[in-house]
């Protein structure tokens, strides 16, 4: 049986929710991953309210949605990031100036997506973690004995935590593996867990759009970490591009500049391969649904999802339940 074929709300938090959810139906969705911001999700009230969550989801069915997962990326960010001017946008006004204050409003704002998602019903929570060593990236100035293995400490202080109320509530969270992130590819995943001590409520929410740009095995990811792979998102990306003045870390230009190497691309207009992919999610048992995160700044974003819910139905395929060769057999 094919996966449920959902959409995230993130970048379409500029409409109701109300507005969302009819749009996505006639655009060929059978769910809705909901962002925790622009009003999709009230985490202060879901974290203590399963009668509003269960209202949310009654205004899905109503269109024929349903939803298999909520994501809190935003105020994730800030759980271990070194917070300035960019970040005061991603958590309330009266935090502005007070980066304590907002991470720890952050901390709370986590482990109240945890308990929204158990009044919703849902699995897992996707989103981010910050880094407080994302500007140790490239090793200049070197970088000194310790301070990435400080960087890990930290990251597992703030988190482990967090994740104790995941396991609590029956929810997992899953990390989108992503430049400016503790894990952003194959071997800082790995650290990351072994920060954690493997614990049981961390593990990832798998899109390949990050990992080609840089050079990275996409697919290998998913065998690496078959029991990790907790949500999934389908998007994509193209690199080789651009007119040889801007490499892989953007030249500080924004998305869709003509000059740029990679770009992030609606599905099939990019480099990956979602034929491998979709193999790969087979071969680890991978049930869950295949989550559109829609961005491509060159295209009109109703064309693209449109197209985009199309290309994951003709992309995806259920795995055989027999072998092709075993009717050769002899009696």
């Amino acid at each position: 049986m094919a996966r449920k074929v959902t959409i995230f709300t993130g970048q379409w938090a500029d409409m109701t929710l109300e507005e969302v959810a009819p749009l996505m139906k006639e655009l060929g969705y059978d769910g809705l991953e909901l962002a925790c911001w622009g009003g999709h999700v009230d985490l202060d009230v879901a974290s203590e309210s399963k009668q509003y969550c269960d209202d949310r989801l009654a205004m899905l069915a109503s269109h024929g949605l349903g939803c298999w997962a909520i994501s809190n990326h935003l105020a994730g960010q800030l759980v271990c990031d070194n917070i300035d001017e960019r970040h005061y946008g991603f958590g309330p006004a009266q935090y502005k100036g007070k980066p304590d204050e907002l991470r720890k409003w952050a901390i709370e704002a986590q482990k109240k997506a945890a308990r929204a998602a158990k009044n919703f019903g849902v699995p897992v929570v996707c989103g981010f973690t910050g880094s407080p060593i994302w500007h140790l990236i490239y090793s200049f100035p070197p970088c000194l004995p310790g301070q990435i293995d400080a960087g890990y400490k930290a990251f597992a202080d703030a988190w482990l935590p967090i994740l104790d109320v995941f396991a609590e509530c029956g929810v997992k969270f899953a990390l989108e593996v992503h430049p400016t992130e503790i894990a952003f590819d194959i071997a800082s995943a790995e650290r990351a867990i072994e920060a954690l001590d493997g614990h049981p409520a961390f593990g990832f929410n798998y899109d390949p759009s990050h990992f080609g740009y840089q050079g990275v095995d996409y697919v290998a990811f998913i065998r690496k970490f078959a029991d990790r792979i907790f949500h999934v998102h389908m998007k994509d990306a193209w690199w080789g591009h651009g007119d040889g003045t801007v490499g892989v870390f953007g030249g500080h230009t924004e998305f869709a500049d003509p000059r740029r190497y990679w770009d992030f691309r609606s599905l099939g207009h990019g480099d990956i391969c979602f034929e491998d992919i979709i193999v790969a999610l087979n071969d680890i048992n991978y049930t869950g649904p295949l989550s559109v995160e829609w961005e491509d700044s060159r295209m009109d974003r109703i064309h693209g999802a449109r197209e985009a819910a199309a290309f994951v139905r003709k992309s995806d395929f259920a795995r055989s339940a027999i072998a092709f060769d075993g009717q050769f057999a002899g009696e």
